[in-house]
């Protein structure tokens, strides 16, 4: 996973803010321009940190996912760790932290798993 810093953060922390949107208002509010974020978008998408929904195939409005929200709760260690994919999909650690957050961002829940 390659991700282009500063813009693709700023994508997935507009698209948890202010929910589901399209790549004209996500310019807007990151002060990038609409083609990189037409460019960037796709490229999220292919990594699972964000997806295109409806109504129409074409339609371009997207949303973030719960991986790209774990992205955002790990984004202060993305130049420091080798495979930041592998941190974001399931950290190993069971400490208070991070991780938790990381878990909570995507949807885990441990007394889901007990039940």
């Amino acid at each position: 996973m390659k991700l282009r810093q500063p813009t693709d953060f700023l994508i997935l922390e507009q698209l948890e803010a202010k929910g589901r949107n399209v790549a004209t208002n996500l310019a807007a509010h990151t002060g990038k321009s609409r083609k990189n974020i037409n460019t960037r978008l796709p490229v999220l998408e292919d990594y699972g940190l964000v997806r295109k929904i409806g109504p129409a195939e074409r339609s371009g409005l997207y949303e973030i996912t719960a991986l790209g929200k774990a992205a955002l709760v790990y984004q202060d260690q993305y130049d420091e760790v080798d495979d930041f994919e592998s941190l974001i999909e399931g950290p190993s650690a069971t400490a208070d932290g991070p991780a938790e957050a990381a878990a909570f961002a995507r949807g885990e829940d441990d007394e889901d798993e007990e039940n």
